[in-house]
């Protein structure tokens, strides 16, 4: 593993961008890491006490954002927990190497790696939308080393017979999608900003830090629409297997006003984790993280404190 300082980040993953000064270190004020792996170089911070804390949070994001979502848990529970936040290859500060696939099936499969590679134990998974599904499989491989689960707007079963599912990622998984995806952003400009209940919540500095980060190499934002319908065997197998997870505590936490994640797909995962407590925060949409902000600290350290 190899620890860099932000000066040094950009030599670091020379082939990711130009350099790092537009990262906004007031609001993201951590030590930017780089642990190189088999399939590239993953950007990540790893923030709290020096004894290590009561307990270890992987934070896992989804499409198109970055460790920056994380940005108001790390601040707020750094006190007493390891917090742990990366970005998958392909976004953020992130390598974007030209020989990988991108599906989440094998960005499931970096996760696993980085998780051995930093010697991770006893973990508490914290996820939202493509984090669901690439760190609960995670769970289900080694439920032994997982402590508990955050769950917010995500999912982990196939959805390609649901019309819902199936005309997002049949539209913007097209050719036209992808080409409006890598050439003109269109997932972060135009998609992001959709997702918000109150869009007065995605500040000018916050959507200034999501459109940097994914500038120049698109590909792994275009190709997760996509994947809700290739990856359906990947899917299919997590949900065959969600019995290993079922007894894990969990704190589901559910942005009401999703147009993504529904009433229904909180519904399911109440149904899975027989030791689960739900939050249903009305008024906040699919990216509850950045949405309800700081307030989100709270419901987690609430969570952790019954483990």
């Amino acid at each position: 593993m190899t620890s860099v300082s932000p000066s040094a980040l950009d030599e670091s993953l020379s082939s990711v961008h130009d350099g790092t000064e537009w990262v906004d270190r007031h609001a993201y004020p951590f030590e930017s890491k780089c642990l190189g792996l088999s399939a590239g170089a993953v950007h990540f911070v790893d923030e709290g006490p020096d004894d290590g804390g009561e307990a270890t949070l992987l934070m896992l994001h989804g499409n198109p954002t970055w460790s920056f979502l994380y940005r108001h848990l790390i601040r707020g529970l750094r006190d007493e927990y390891r917090c742990v936040a990366l970005d998958y290859l392909g976004f953020g500060l992130s390598d974007r190497p030209d020989d990988f696939s991108y599906q989440p099936e094998a960005q499931a499969a970096v996760v696993e790696e980085f998780i051995h590679e930093l010697g991770l134990e006893d973990v508490v998974l914290v996820v939202q939308d493509w984090g669901g599904p690439i760190g609960l499989s995670y769970a289900i491989e080694r439920p032994d080393n997982v402590r508990g689960l955050v769950v917010m707007n995500t999912w982990m079963w196939p959805v390609n017979e649901e019309t819902h599912f199936s005309r997002f990622s049949s539209l913007l998984g097209s050719r036209l999608g992808r080409e409006l995806i890598e050439r003109f952003d269109l997932f972060t400009r135009v998609m992001m900003p959709m997702g918000f209940a109150d869009r007065s919540k995605l500040s000018a500095a916050a959507r200034k830090q999501y459109r940097m980060a994914n500038r120049g190499d698109r590909t792994a934002t275009a190709v997760f629409p996509k994947a809700i319908l290739d990856s359906t065997a990947w899917l299919s197998s997590l949900w065959e297997r969600r019995e290993r997870i079922a007894f894990l505590p969990a704190r589901i936490i559910w942005g009401m006003e999703d147009m993504a994640f529904r009433p229904a797909e909180l519904r399911t995962f109440e149904g899975l984790f027989a030791n689960s407590s739900s939050v249903r925060l009305h008024g906040v949409g699919h990216y509850v993280q950045e949405e309800f902000g700081p307030d989100l600290v709270p419901l987690v350290r609430d969570f952790l404190e019954t483990l």
